[in-house]
Order: structure tokens, then sequence, then C-alpha cells
């Protein structure tokens, strides 16, 4: 499933979101987070020893090579951007796309792991919504995707270096994108059709990574 105008290739290198026409977009992303509008989405493979500082930089070369035009937002991951699982639902009309990236040698347990330095082991996550959200339904979105990240590692059994169940890693990152195509929508939590359309398709991408990458390092 696919969603009109929007294009996402996946190499080694990167996964690439580009798209005809700006989406509004709501990321915690290191480059054009917050809230804001783009037209182009990247999740660029960084090695492991890579130093936080440099992420603009890296970023911008990285653009600049595939010439890609701003306003961009921009992820980092020490991933294999190549083993992206990609997932979508459709919904009362509304499509959702999940493209996730899925590293988990850093886990942690919210409000019970301890302050620790950026790490490029992540979980990054990009879901594509073809609808109309307020601005209030995609920090509903947000909050959503991440609830349901964070059953898919319940589901899983992940547990951080001191026991507890992970919520995520160290160094996680969300990106919501909505072409603004139809009817405006209030709501984006669990049990609306938003947000219902989005922790499915993000709940089915992130199972596949997550057993993926756990079966790799058994």
């Amino acid at each position: 499933m696919t969603i009109a105008g929007v294009d996402v290739h996946i190499d080694r290198d990167a996964v690439v979101v580009r798209a005809a026409s700006a989406l509004t977009t709501l990321s915690s992303a290191v480059a054009g987070g917050g809230l804001g509008r783009a037209s182009a989405i990247v999740n660029v493979h960084v090695p492991k020893n890579f130093r936080g500082e440099e992420a603009e930089r890296v970023l911008a070369e990285f653009v600049a090579r595939r010439r890609i035009d701003a306003p961009w937002v921009g992820l980092l991951t020490g991933a294999w951007t190549e083993n992206a699982e990609v997932a979508s639902e459709k919904v009362d009309g509304i499509t959702a796309l999940a493209v996730v990236t899925v590293g988990l040698s850093n886990p942690s347990s919210a409000g019970r792991s301890p302050v620790a330095a950026w790490l490029t082991s992540t979980i990054n996550t990009i879901v594509l919504i073809d609808a109309a959200p307020e601005p209030a339904a995609l920090v509903n979105l947000v909050m959503t995707v991440t609830e349901a990240k964070t059953m898919a590692l319940a589901e899983a059994g992940v547990r951080t270096r001191e026991g507890d169940l992970a919520t995520g890693t160290s160094s996680d990152a969300v990106v919501v994108a909505a072409t603004g195509r139809g009817e405006q929508h209030q709501f984006g939590g669990p049990v609306s059709e938003l947000g219902w359309a989005a922790a499915r398709a993000t709940r089915r991408a992130l199972t596949a990574g997550i057993d993926r990458w756990l079966g790799e390092h058994s």
C-alpha cells in the first residue's frame, strides 16, 4: 500500500522519503524537529562510534549529495537502514505507512534507566498519514505511535541490562508526517481512526524489525 505523491526509498545508506507536496511534520528529529513542513525525511546510517555533535554536518552533506531540497527532516541511526521495515494500514479511507529502523543494543526503560550519553543504536520511526490532522491530533499521533512501539517491545520481551522491560532505546526518534488531504481530524489517539491506522502500521513494522534484530543477535 502506498500514499499518492510520496516516495519511500531504502538502501544501505539511508531511508529517504520524498513528497511531491510538503508534508506537515511533528518530530523529535535531530534536524528539522518540532512542528513544521518538509518535502523530505531522511534517516541516515552512521557508524557505531559516531559523535552526536557532528549530526547537522553529516545530514547536510547527505542531503546535498542526494540533491534533496529544503525543507527536510533528518534522523541518524547506527542500525542497518537496508533492513528497514515498512507496513501500512487503511481505516475508513485513511492510510498510514510506517517505516522503521531498529537497533536494540542500548535498550532503556523510561523512569528507570539512568541518564546516559547519546548512542547510535536506536529505533527510528517514521509514520506517514494520508489525512489532515489538526496540530493537537499530531501530538496525539506521536503519543500513539510511541505506545505502539512500547507494546511491540513488551510483546517481544525486550529488557534493559538491569532487567526492566524496555520502553525504547536511549536515543529513539519519531516523525509523524501528514499530507493534509481530506477533512480535518481533531483526534489521533489509539481508538481514533487516525491513531488506529498509525498504531497498526507501526506495531506491524516494529514487530518485524524487532524480530529480525533479535534473530541476528541471539
